[in-house]
């Protein structure tokens, strides 16, 4: 029988390790990525992050961790936002005041416009999913132009209205408010369209 000293000398690794937090931790794996991490890197080149993070995080699930999925989701975004925008104005339209007809009038139409540009990259972006990656970056320059385009609209709505004195009121304030809403989530979708791009 082996004397008791060289007993406990043999079994101290194991007592090391089994006391250690060190050794302990560093065996448990970490988390896999869902996603949430991927966007908010993705969302730090946007000019509205917080928003950005806001609207795309609820698609972290599904992206996997695609830059051209992402950018789906992106646009869809501004799809709905660019929806309500237009949905509104165009029902507001006929109880502004006379004076605000003109600047509201227009905001329909460059609303409107900014709608099909979006629906139409949208679109394309789906299709993109399965191309070979050259042959799907050349078609996301249309991408780019279409929501670029629709970007310019919802400005102009904006300027327009900002610059009507006459407009002035609740509705005014509203339609600008939705307006830049809508802009702001297509400043970010057109942002992660060029990220996809340029990767």
């Amino acid at each position: 029988m082996e004397p008791p000293q060289r007993c406990l000398l043999a079994l101290s690794p194991v007592l090391i390790f089994l006391l250690s937090p060190i050794s302990a931790s560093a065996s448990v794996p970490s988390a896999p990525s869902n996603g949430v991490d991927f966007i908010r890197t993705s969302c730090s080149g946007t000019l509205y992050l917080n928003l950005c993070y806001a609207t795309l995080s609820p698609f972290a699930g599904s992206i996997n961790n695609s830059q051209a999925q992402l950018a789906e989701a992106a646009i869809s975004v501004s799809l709905k936002k660019s929806k309500t925008a237009a949905a509104y104005v165009t029902r507001q339209k006929d109880a502004v005041d006379s004076k605000a007809a003109v600047p509201v009038e227009d905001c329909v139409s460059t609303l409107t416009d900014a709608v099909d540009q979006t629906r139409d990259s949208l679109k394309l972006m789906k299709e993109i999913a399965g191309m070979p990656n050259e042959s799907a970056k050349f078609k996301a320059s249309n991408v780019q132009t279409w929501m670029s385009a629709a970007l310019t609209n919802q400005g102009t709505c904006i300027d327009g209205l900002e610059e009507a004195a006459a407009a002035d009121g609740p509705v005014k304030a509203e339609v600008i408010r939705r307006a830049g809403v809508a802009k702001k989530v297509t400043s970010n979708a057109l942002a992660l369209i060029n990220k996809y791009v340029n990767a």
